[in-house]
């Protein structure tokens, strides 16, 4: 049998701006979440996350939420990074309802995993585009911080 493992490799902390509201879909409610910033920090990667890019969300009638956030970050040596963040979002129906009107939670009541890819043509970050990577996130009212982990 062949185990897999994680390994840490960085934390980020996304700052976003309150959400712009598309409206009730037959899938569900949509909402993109603007990211205005933020920072990668751990012990293979840091830098900035670039004020480009956005959250889409489509929420479920119980909270369940599905995101693909899209955004980009530089190194601190100055490689520029894609990022494609997909993963869902779920809990008690008044813990994502709080959520959802941007209220502090306790992120220990929200599962909150994502998988994450990556995009450079920068030769010492090509190893981010050849591994598969997960996170483990919380949502705060300002921000969005999500651990990072390479699957081994």
């Amino acid at each position: 049998m062949i185990e897999a493992s994680l390994r840490h490799i960085a934390d980020l902390s996304v700052k976003v701006a309150p959400p712009i509201v598309v409206g009730h879909t037959p899938a569900g409610l949509r909402r993109i979440v603007p990211i205005i910033g933020g920072a990668v920090s751990g012990p293979r990667l840091k830098g900035e996350v670039i004020a480009a890019g956005a959250d889409y969300q489509l929420i479920g009638d119980d909270g369940f939420t599905l995101v693909e956030a899209r955004y980009a970050f530089r190194t601190h040596d100055g490689a520029t990074i894609g990022v494609d963040n997909v993963g869902l979002r779920h809990g008690p129906p008044e813990a994502m309802a709080r959520l959802a009107r941007g209220e502090a939670v306790d992120p220990a009541l929200i599962y909150f995993r994502t998988r994450l890819t990556f995009e450079t043509d920068h030769a010492d970050y090509l190893w981010l585009t050849r591994s598969l990577f997960v996170g483990a996130g919380a949502r705060h009212p300002a921000h969005v911080e999500i651990n990072v982990f390479e699957v081994l």
